[in-house]
């Protein structure tokens, strides 16, 4: 393992993509290596209803089968291939990634109270792939797509893929990027916002239900990036200008920060 400073990202929404792309370009030409993993649920939603195709989902996960899994394979490597001419338009070089193409995201059939079809539970992640595109300074752009032993290929929550291949880099940092400003006590008093948890605390929240809804796999992937070795994580509102920079380089931050 190289001794290269790493910051893990998970971007899905476009609206905020120049923004970020330019703070990850900056922390690129320092020096830190950033990784972008990023999803595309409405880019993938907007298809199959214009395809006429029905989606359903169980517990916030999309129910995958192979019809569906051609659309978002295909819609996650459009948005894949933008982001990364764009990261080379300001200056960067920068590489696209595959989950599913050379053992990179290594997964299996996710259980679940009801059957999901192909979508998958991540078991390993191969690093050696990123890492010499990240010795050699280029952004590596990753789609989360995982194979299985059985050849088969897997749809895989990219907050669950960030987390695992932050811990695979041991990465100093995990960023979630979303669109709200972290993790609040009341989400309808702006003043109950959560600068810093423990996970201990963290996980208190979630018993309490004071962490609800979409909030909770963020939290848990921070928590599951904590328990591999990844230093610190962090939830920030993206819809900030740079708020990545500013939540990296100032002493307060602007998201919540979870750490061991």
């Amino acid at each position: 393992m190289c001794s290269l400073r790493r910051c893990l990202i998970s971007v899905s929404s476009r609206k905020i993509r120049k923004s970020v792309l330019e703070d990850i370009v900056f922390l690129n030409f320092m020096g830190l290596r950033p990784v972008l993993v990023h999803g595309g649920g409405p880019n993938i939603s907007d298809r199959m209803r214009a395809t006429g195709k029905k989606t359903d989902f169980v517990d916030g996960m999309r129910v995958t089968d192979e019809e569906t899994l051609l659309v978002v394979e295909e819609e996650l490597r459009k948005l894949n291939q933008v982001i990364v001419s764009e990261i080379i338009a300001l200056g960067a070089a920068a590489v696209g990634l595959n989950g599913k193409d050379k053992n990179l995201i290594q997964a299996e059939k996710k259980k679940a109270k009801v059957d999901l079809g192909l979508v998958g539970n991540i078991i390993g992640i191969n690093a050696q792939v990123m890492l010499g595109e990240l010795e050699a300074s280029r952004i590596c752009v990753v789609l989360p797509m995982g194979r299985g032993s059985d050849k088969k290929t897997y749809n895989v929550n990219a907050d669950e893929a960030a987390s695992s291949i932050a811990a695979s880099l041991k990465a100093e940092k995990f960023v979630l990027l979303t669109n709200v400003k972290g993790i609040m006590r009341n989400p309808e008093d702006p003043h109950s916002f959560i600068s810093h948890l423990t996970r201990e605390k963290a996980e208190g929240l979630i018993r309490d239900k004071v962490i609800q809804t979409g909030m909770i796999p963020k939290v848990k992937a921070c928590i599951d990036a904590l328990d591999k070795g990844v230093k610190k994580t962090h939830i920030v509102d993206a819809c900030i200008p740079h708020a990545l920079l500013l939540e990296i380089f100032t002493d307060k931050g602007i998201g919540t920060e979870i750490v061991l």
